[in-house]
């Protein structure tokens, strides 16, 4: 098998990422993860013997978007591309004779920060779920800023590790119960259930109104502003500064366990045993387990973690404080520095959907590879005002530097180049936060398939950036920490093998070219803090 070793029948068996043992008595057994992501849902099957993909399905998602800024889903909809994912794929291993009865566990990783609420009673939705980039909350958060001081909202953060922002689920949950009357009633009347996706996807598929289980992980509770970063409990600090009842929030956990069984569907007794919000799970599927790694995945937005070990590290240059994985309950917290970035791959969907430029979004790779640069153009792709290392809601994207030598090439090339401006601007904060500055960057997601924009990322940060031949990361990272489990045990992560199978990508600029995009990042900022906000006094 290509970039693996077997051993003897009674030895080890070598993965690009793990370790396994016992081949003999699991090389049948099978791992789903359900990966349910902002524009799809996706369930795959690994091998508890190889890790590697059996099958999957996939599904997309719809958003809504009912105002400028707003971005929402429908939690019924999310449920049901889970339920018809499980169906077809179950039908997808009978079609190539696997029985489905060797999916030993499941593990679920999600997007963050989306927020669901319903009903105790009858488990129905009293609002569609507003997603993580959905920017209706601004005005909650300057009220929020104008009555306190400063130095409140800094023990703020440093209690959870995360700035006020629309981004996290505080603020969504505030929103909700100060604009949505079925929510208001609710918590008033001891009805409402509220959540991450996790909780939403975890709670009806153990039974729902009969008995479905009501908690979350400590990744996702990390995201809300609710649970405080160092005990990982819901803080009755943060919960009364938002004023929130801390009744209504669900019991967390750690990461892998076995919290219930699946109660019908195709996966029907199967025990539901990981769960990792998705950047946290990509950190696992990367094997970035040792303090000092770091993994970049290039999605919907683009999330760059580092492992700082067991200390939560409070950043001091526009960096998140987060919880990167908690293996079993009784297993240490290992903690994590992120940057976050709303527009990555939105960027080239908006190409796409918004200005016709490409057909399909694979295009932009030999649209941008047709021309040597971006011809002097710069693309701020914040659209949902910027996250790390800025954390300005009220940003809006422009493209600058356009000539009448400027053809929709170069604009493609300055998108993909937006996107690595972005994550140097974050790597250049964990730097100094860490440290220790990295050598190497690990990276994962769709938008890694361009190997240009790849080589560019590379050219840009001035260190090696490693695509791994296992791309599904994300899921992976889901899947381990189902089967890591204990009462699970098919996956050991402390014994682990770093992957040979990976495409390096050296940097090509010297020094000299590196400071000059620099440099050029640093006008790009200039004309988003000021230029932009200009344009919007002037036009208000």
């Amino acid at each position: 098998m290509k970039h693996d070793t077997l051993k003897t029948c009674s030895g080890i068996f070598i993965h690009t990422h793990f370790i396994l043992f016992d081949i003999c008595k699991m090389d049948s057994s099978l791992i789903a993860a359900i990966d349910q992501g902002t524009s799809s849902t996706r369930i795959l099957i690994f091998s508890a013997a190889t890790g590697k993909v059996v099958t999957f399905h996939q599904i997309e998602l719809k958003s809504h978007y009912p105002h400028e800024g707003w971005v929402e889903q429908d939690p019924c909809e999310i449920l049901s591309t889970v339920k018809e994912c499980m169906e077809k794929v179950t039908e997808k291993l009978k079609n190539i004779n696997i029985d489905p009865k060797n999916i030993k566990a499941v593990g679920i990783t999600n997007q963050r920060e989306t927020t669901v609420t319903w009903d105790k009673q009858t488990g129905a939705p009293l609002h569609n779920a507003i997603v993580w980039l959905d920017a209706r909350t601004k005005s909650t958060v300057d009220n929020f800023k104008a009555k306190v001081q400063e130095s409140e909202l800094e023990e703020i953060r440093k209690l959870c590790g995360l700035p006020l922002s629309t981004y996290f689920s505080a603020v969504k949950i505030r929103w909700l119960l100060d604009n949505i009357d079925a929510v208001k009633n609710a918590v008033e009347q001891d009805r409402l259930m509220v959540g991450t996706v996790d909780t939403w996807l975890i709670y009806n598929l153990t039974g729902g109104t009969n008995g479905g289980i009501y908690v979350t992980d400590v990744t996702n509770a990390s995201r809300t502003m609710l649970m405080n970063i160092k005990t990982t409990c819901w803080d009755e600090t943060l919960c009364k500064f938002f004023d929130i009842p801390i009744k209504v929030l669900p019991t967390i956990k750690s990461s892998s366990e076995i919290y219930a069984h699946i109660t019908d569907g195709a996966f029907q007794g199967i025990p539901l045993s990981g769960c990792l919000g998705d950047q946290q799970a990509a950190l696992v599927g990367q094997s970035c387990f040792e303090k000092g790694q770091a993994k970049n995945t290039y999605g919907t937005g683009c999330f760059l973690l580092y492992n700082t070990g067991e200390e939560s590290i409070t950043s001091h240059h526009g960096l998140l404080t987060t919880v990167g994985y908690k293996f079993g309950p009784k297993s240490p917290t290992v903690y994590a520095l992120e940057g976050s970035v709303a527009v990555a791959g939105d960027a080239v969907k908006w190409l796409r959907d918004g200005l016709g430029l490409i057909e399909k979004s694979s295009d932009i790779e030999a649209l941008a590879s047709s021309v040597p640069n971006s011809g002097g153009a710069y693309f701020v792709p914040a659209f949902s005002g910027l996250y790390a290392p800025y954390w300005q809601t009220d940003a809006r994207g422009i493209i600058i530097g356009l000539t009448q030598f400027t053809n929709k090439a170069h604009i493609a090339r300055a998108t993909l180049e937006a996107v690595s401006f972005q994550t140097r601007e974050l790597l250049d904060a964990m730097n100094q936060d860490s440290g220790i500055p990295l050598t190497s960057l690990k990276v994962d997601g769709g938008m890694t398939a361009n190997s240009l924009l790849m080589q560019i990322q590379a050219d840009l940060l001035g260190i090696p950036v490693v695509r791994p031949s296992m791309t599904e990361t994300t899921a992976l990272g889901a899947a381990v920490a189902a089967g890591a489990a204990e009462g699970i045990a098919l996956w050991d992560i402390k014994t682990k093998k770093e992957s040979s199978g990976v495409s390096i990508f050296q940097p090509k600029l010297d020094e000299s070219g590196k400071n000059f995009t620099s440099l050029k990042m640093i006008i790009r900022v200039f004309f988003v803090f000021y230029c932009t906000h200009d344009l919007v006094d002037m036009l208000a």
